[in-house]
């Protein structure tokens, strides 16, 4: 099931209100390497044991862009308690995005 698209409002409304671990991919239209990441990450939440995953246009999330600093895109965000702990630029692998977004992770 392909990732659910957030609109930046819709994100950070939901960032008010959320207590638990959630990924967020930050991504653009036209690029492939953000299509594969996404791809990687339709694999991982398959598995059914990683955190809530969403997608954001960058370019359409100025607030977001600033806020967090994004520097490239793909960049997925990793969320807790509506706070950014962690941003990964480098979608390596499969086995590496599940591993950042294992529920059960410490």
């Amino acid at each position: 099931m392909p990732l659910k698209e957030l609109s930046e409002q819709e994100l950070l409304l939901r960032l008010d209100h959320r207590q638990e671990q959630e990924g967020v991919l930050l991504f653009t239209p036209l690029c492939g390497t953000c299509q594969l990441g996404e791809r990687m990450l339709d694999i991982v939440e398959a598995t059914g044991k990683a955190v809530p995953l969403f997608k954001v246009n960058i370019n359409y999330s100025p607030v977001l862009r600033e806020r967090w600093r994004i520097e490239s895109v793909p960049c997925l965000a990793l969320l807790k308690g509506g706070e950014l702990i962690l941003k990964e630029y480098a979608l390596r692998s499969v086995d590496h995005l599940f591993h950042i977004l294992r529920r059960d992770k410490p």
